[in-house]
């Protein structure tokens, strides 16, 4: 019953769903990350010290995870939306699925911090969202798990490589551009165009959430909290800030933006949002591990702000003696003012970072590699387009980003879609060989027992999925081994058939094994028609004929088998006898059905008895047997349709018989039964 619903249409449209659901949301979630990638790094930050992991690490490795999980999530996205490497990606998944939800739930549970960053600022969830959210991705990842192969292909595995490569390097370049310089979309209360005051603001009738800051102050070697109604004076001195929620409310976009002077312990907050003039705010969240290789710019700003009359402060939550260091270091004389340590991460992502506002409103925010110079300050504010809101469109920013990588996707698929189309031209034979599927398939006929065909079919299965095939493999087992030995192959590698299947439904035929039972075992393929059924079980081309029909209609490909005896041969009937054999059994098919026969010729005379039909004498047959299904179906049914040798075909005559036009590959027996002398005759389509 396993294969049966597994390979049943509704199932696949269940694979698919969830495939793309699970996707989509790889995508989303890599982008953003991708787009702001220190917050994803702050956010990892978070998790360390609520584990206590925090000076486990250097500040470069959480650095490092945000970025890589970023290209992961993406990578493993598009791999799930466009069908590629899918047993590789669909196992990542699930990987990253088992880890992530149990991970949430203890969030959940524990709450040690207020979210899992896992869409960035983009789309905030509670930690119980995220972890129902997590269970539908962990069930989809399950179900694409289960069956990677019915998730459609969009590219052929030839692109496959590209696509990944290039999926990769677009998230590691978008990823180092947003870090290098500042988010090309900002998710944040501040981003550009934004109002801070408004952002503050509750709306009529809504309980606030209140919030307190406590300050961190030092005297005399004692360290002691205090709020802003007892801040202590002068003779204490500033240490760290934060901002704590007193009692949960509602709680506006912007809620801890509080500007305290260091020299006063004033609040100037309502000061600066009021002013009608222009005043640009130095943002470094810790002084002592700012980038100190722009102070020239940044007190040539601060000497262009004193000219012309516009505030400077610089924002910190930084000690007062890690303040007095910077200053110490960097000749700085500007004003500094303490922060909340997060509101200032989430200001500007940048270490130093600059922002311009006016009358409260965000104009421009800069990374310290973007700062405005000399060049850009040439006049007064209020002349210059640098004193301007800057035009920030989210929509049109994404198309642009979105076309980076939509347009070589496309060049891909269209350079993909060329290739085979080329590939499949009809001008000659060896290039209608090249558009039909190669084949190697083995009959183990009656050999080994279960444990014994268990142990080939695993190593086959690590030899073949170490050493990718360049044709299509298929073992043909012994009814007893099908449904063990299904379990343990990679079907993206090498397809499973049986010998044989009953002419009957179902009923009270003891011994009998039916079309629907291989199917279900996971098998795909079924031999049909070999000459030893023929000869030793009377096996008659009606006989045939039903088997057959039952074997399509179950879902099966059948390798379908024909050829003739030594006396035939002798005396000439070959082409006869394989003619009447295909007219008997096969020819009745329409030619959608007969698409999915694969014909196997066995001279008989040369099956186990070492002796083998010359390569020529092989083509020439193949040919014959080609020209019977073009007068039968027409020329492109022919062209398309595989026909295998089958007689004592080994590694050393593969390679003359498959260069052969007409010949597709092999139908092997007792050289399958060994993985060495198997894999050999594989290797000749590599040759």
């Amino acid at each position: 019953m396993r294969a049966k619903w597994q390979n049943s249409r509704a199932w696949k449209w269940v694979v698919n769903i969830c495939r793309f659901m699970l996707g989509a949301t790889f995508v989303f979630s890599g982008f953003v990350k991708a787009v702001d990638p220190l917050g994803t790094y702050y956010k990892i930050q978070d998790y360390l010290t609520a584990f206590g992991m925090q000076q486990l690490l250097p500040d470069i490795v959480p650095l490092l995870m945000s970025v890589l999980l970023a290209v992961l999530e993406f990578a493993v996205g598009m791999h799930l939306l466009l069908g590629i490497k899918r047993r590789l990606t669909t196992r990542l998944a699930l990987l990253i699925m088992l880890m992530m939800t149990p991970l949430t739930f203890y969030l959940a549970l524990t709450n040690p911090i207020s979210d899992c960053g896992c869409f960035g600022d983009a789309l905030v969830l509670t930690n119980w969202q995220t972890f129902g959210k997590n269970v539908v991705l962990l069930t989809c990842a399950i179900v694409v798990f289960i069956t990677p192969w019915n998730m459609v292909r969009f590219l052929t595995k030839k692109m496959e490589w590209t696509l990944s490569n290039f999926s990769v390097v677009f998230a590691l370049v978008l990823a180092g551009y947003c870090l290098a310089t500042l988010p090309i979309i900002d998710f944040r209360p501040y981003k550009i165009g934004n109002n801070i005051r408004e952002g503050m603001e509750i709306p009529e009738g809504a309980k606030p959430t209140v919030f307190d800051t406590r300050f961190i102050m030092e005297k005399d070697g004692v360290k002691q909290t205090f709020t802003v109604d007892n801040y202590p004076d002068s003779t204490w001195t500033f240490v760290s800030a934060e901002t704590v929620v007193v009692e949960k409310g509602y709680e506006p976009p912007i809620h801890d933006f509080v500007m305290e002077s260091l020299e006063t312990g004033e609040d100037i907050t309502d000061e600066m949002l009021d002013d009608p003039g222009y005043t640009f705010l130095l943002v470094m969240h810790r002084t002592e591990e700012a980038d100190e290789g722009y102070i020239d710019l940044i007190n040539e700003l601060y000497e262009y702000c004193q000219e012309n009359g516009y505030k400077f402060y610089a924002l910190s939550s930084s000690s007062s003696e890690a303040i007095e260091l910077w200053r110490d270091r960097t000749g700085a004389e500007y004003p500094f003012c303490i922060m909340d340590d997060i509101t200032l991460k989430t200001m500007v992502r940048s270490n130093p970072g600059l922002m311009l506002i006016k009358e409260g409103v965000v104009l421009n925010k800069w990374a310290d590699s973007q700062m405005p110079d000399e060049y850009d300050l040439t006049g007064k504010l209020e002349e210059l387009p640098l004193g301007q809101m800057k035009k920030v469109n989210d929509l049109c920013t994404l198309g642009i980003v979105g076309l980076w990588y939509i347009v070589p996707l496309l060049l891909i698929i269209l350079i993909d879609r060329i290739f085979n189309k080329k590939n499949n031209k009809n001008d000659n034979k060896l290039i209608k060989k090249s558009m039909r599927k190669k084949i190697v398939a083995g009959n183990w006929k009656m050999n080994m027992n279960l444990q014994e065909g268990v142990a080939l079919a695993k190593e086959l299965n690590e030899v073949l999925t170490a050493d990718k095939p360049n044709c299509d493999v298929v073992i043909c087992t012994p009814f007893i081994h099908l449904a063990t030995v299904a379990q343990f192959l990679n079907q993206d590698v090498i397809g499973l058939g049986a010998e044989n299947c009953a002419d009957k439904v179902k009923g009270a035929f003891t011994g009998e094994v039916s079309a629907e039972m291989v199917k279900s075992t996971g098998a795909q393929y079924v031999i049909l028609g070999h000459s030893e059924r023929r000869e030793y079980y009377k096996e008659t081309p009606e006989i045939l004929k039903e088997k057959v029909q039952l074997a399509l209609a179950n879902g099966l490909k059948v390798i379908f088998c024909i050829g003739e005896s030594l006396e035939e041969r002798e005396a000439n009937k070959q082409n006869e006898v394989v003619k009447a054999e295909l007219e008997g059994s096969v020819f009745n098919l329409s030619a959608e059905d007969f698409a999915k026969i694969i014909i196997a010729y066995e001279p008989i005379w040369a099956i186990g008895t070492g002796k083998t039909a010359t390569a020529e004498q092989a083509e020439e047959i193949h040919a014959y047997i080609r020209s019977c299904v073009a007068d039968k179906y027409g020329a492109k049914v022919a062209d398309e349709t595989s026909i295998l040798y089958g007689g004592s075909c080994k590694a050393s005559n593969a390679p003359e018989l498959f260069a052969k036009p007409d010949i597709d590959g092999g139908l092997i027996g007792g050289a399958s039964l060994k993985c060495a002398d198997f894999k050999g005759i594989i290797d000749a389509w590599k040759k």
